[in-house]
């Protein structure tokens, strides 16, 4: 059970091109933006979908099988761990960020944008 504390699996389409930074020491990190919708109908009876922008994290190699083949549109399904962090942004205000830190990348169906 110690496994499942801090997991979390999702699948959704990726909602912009990969950000890739190199760092200092040839360390790199991939940054991509995860759409996730829930259907549910409301009182109405109307279909709804919910949209959760999720902003997912990969290092190392992963980063290196983002940058080769995920870009805008393309569904996928990551597994990784939740995240939180502060920092101060420019102004002075602190600012508080969640983000998943993908462990695993799994590269699902086509890509859901009109190209």
């Amino acid at each position: 059970m110690s496994t499942l504390r801090n997991k979390v699996q999702l699948i959704g389409n990726v909602g912009q091109d990969p950000v890739i930074t190199n760092l200092d020491g040839g360390k790199r990190v991939a940054r991509i933006t995860l759409a996730t919708n829930e259907h549910y109908k409301n009182k109405d009876g109307e279909r709804v979908t919910n949209t959760e922008w999720h902003t997912v994290i990969g290092w190392g190699k992963l980063a290196d099988i983002i940058e080769g083949f995920v870009a805008k549109g393309k569904e996928i399904a990551i597994e990784g761990k939740l995240t939180s962090r502060s920092y101060e942004d420019k102004e002075g205000n602190k600012r508080y960020v969640t983000e998943v830190i993908a462990s695993e990348i799994l590269l699902l169906g086509g890509s859901t944008s009109e190209e």
